[in-house]
């Protein structure tokens, strides 16, 4: 199954029409979608986007958002469990030189484990993990 990855930065991306990545996330949702594929995401990212919707764009933006995906069948919602927590927290501090966000670190648990290599996000960390970054906006 081929498996996108959406990160928060992502998800604001195609929610925001202001983003400057607006138009190229959603084309690159669309076409992943269009190919049969499905999106990837987790309860922590939820939790982020969730919050950032409401505060950048609004409660209606962010109630409409939070529907959109629950009602998805395209869209699956991985939850950090006390396991990938632990592993989260083992990448985290593994990883001293970088400036991972905790829930960085779980997205990296759980594309790992699924073997998702590719995610929609503008966040270059997701590049210095290893993954493929859609769209690439800047040199990596």
């Amino acid at each position: 199954m081929n498996r996108l990855f959406v990160d928060t930065a992502g998800w604001m991306a195609m929610a925001d029409a202001k983003d400057p990545l607006h138009i190229k996330s959603l084309e690159v949702r669309d076409g992943w979608l269009e190919q049969g594929g499905i999106l990837v995401t987790s309860n922590y990212v939820l939790d982020e986007t969730l919050t950032l919707i409401r505060m950048r764009i609004g409660s209606e933006a962010a109630a409409k958002w939070c529907t959109m995906i629950s009602d998805s069948p395209r869209c699956n919602v991985e939850w950090i469990t006390p396991e990938r927590m632990e592993k989260a927290v083992q990448w985290f501090f593994s990883w001293r030189d970088q400036s991972f966000s905790f829930t960085d670190c779980t997205s990296f648990v759980v594309m790992k484990e699924l073997g998702i290599e590719d995610v929609s996000t503008g966040d270059r960390h997701f590049s210095t993990a290893g993954f493929r970054i859609h769209p690439v906006h800047f040199e990596p």
